[in-house]
């Protein structure tokens, strides 16, 4: 079977201990992460894991009834790239000097569609929201002007099909 990216959605209460649950349970298998993003989801007091990893449709079914099986966690998904809407935001930090004496780096900042979020005497920083690829080309044609600090989000990601976790909650409150 073809290894594909899958992107999966973990909604879980919010206890200690349940990142690293879910973490050995990836190690276990010699899974890499590629990407990990935790937040509060659409739901009141229920939080939301993105996990982005690189495996077989086999493995991501299994993984997810196994990450089911944690008592924290309420349901798991998985979908294709093709079935979500996602994006990435990275900060690149930049010496304020380059600004004026390189004038291309204006240029590459507008072509990849950054943005300026500040600027100091000592150093600016840029914002790049958009798929990897694109953050990665920005980086990469940033790095000629010596990048002071660089940092990458993980993916932040919305199904474009129903994923029925409002509705299953809301019966399971009804029926307390």
């Amino acid at each position: 079977m073809k290894k594909e990216n899958y992107t999966i959605s973990v909604y879980t209460e919010n206890n200690i201990g349940l990142l690293n649950r879910i973490s050995a349970i990836f190690l276990k298998r010699h899974i890499n992460l590629d990407s990990l993003t935790t937040s509060v989801s659409e739901i009141k007091d229920v939080f939301r894991f993105t996990i982005v990893v690189q495996i077989t449709e086999d493995q991501v079914k299994k993984l997810v009834k196994q990450i089911e099986k944690q008592i924290e966690v309420i349901k798991a998904y998985y979908h294709k790239d093709d079935e979500t809407i996602y994006q990435e935001t990275a900060l690149f930090k930049i010496a304020s000097k380059l600004l004026f004496e390189e004038r291309q780096i204006q240029n590459v900042i507008k072509e990849n569609n950054a943005h300026i979020v500040t600027v100091t005497p000592e150093f600016f920083v840029i914002e790049k929201t958009g798929r990897r690829g694109e953050v990665e080309v920005l980086h990469e044609e940033l790095k000629p002007y010596g990048l002071m600090q660089f940092v990458r989000s993980g993916r932040i990601s919305v199904s474009k099909n129903k994923m029925h976790i409002s509705n299953m909650l809301e019966n399971f409150a009804l029926a307390e």
